[in-house]
């Protein structure tokens, strides 16, 4: 139980991952939003499998790769946001704002794995495989109520004409995400 209740606060809270499900539940629906899952979970499976197995004790014995690391996805996150602000200016239509390629991408350099794979999943159990079982059972649950989220909030918005306000508003929020994951630490 403590296992799923880590689990659900570690993906519940905002973050790069999330704010693009909900940008594609706002700009395109639930419907055409659900093909997002699957490559989010594809991406938190391998980051965990490879940081919580291989990677996590390399990082840790070097913070220069550490540093690295964190400049690559924060380079990363601004493309995105630069991607998603790009398409806040498109006049017609709602567009596919957020593919999976770019859900799995932001999920597997995601800093919450490096949490479930360095805290919360316990590779040392016999029962490793049935928590990560329940955690991609928990994860899927949260993210379709993202991409629910969202999509009630991209209904508000086009009912109040600021359709094109939708992907600029998550641009903003990668940017952040972007923004907390280089500098913050540099400032430590």
């Amino acid at each position: 139980m403590l296992f799923v209740l880590t689990v659900l606060f570690i993906l519940g809270t905002p973050g790069p991952t999330n704010t693009l499900l909900a940008t594609s539940g706002a700009a395109v629906g639930l419907r055409r939003s659900l093909p997002l899952l699957p490559a989010e979970a594809g991406g938190y499976f391998i980051s965990i499998m490879v940081i919580g197995l291989a990677l996590g004790p390399v990082v840790a014995q070097s913070p220069q790769l550490a540093i690295g690391l964190r400049l690559a996805v924060g380079a990363y996150l601004c493309w995105l946001a630069v991607k998603l602000w790009r398409q806040g200016g498109v006049v017609a239509g709602p567009v596919a704002s957020v593919q999976p390629h770019q859900v799995f991408i932001t999920t597997l350099l995601n800093p919450k794995a490096i949490i479930f794979a360095l805290g919360v999943v316990p590779f040392a159990s016999l029962h490793v495989w049935a928590y990560l079982l329940g955690f991609m059972a928990t994860l899927a649950l949260v993210s379709f109520c993202w991409i629910l989220a969202g999509t009630g909030l991209g209904r508000m918005a086009r009912g109040g004409g600021h359709a094109r306000l939708v992907p600029r508003v998550g641009a903003t929020a990668i940017g952040v995400f972007a923004f907390v994951i280089v500098i913050l630490p540099l400032l430590r």
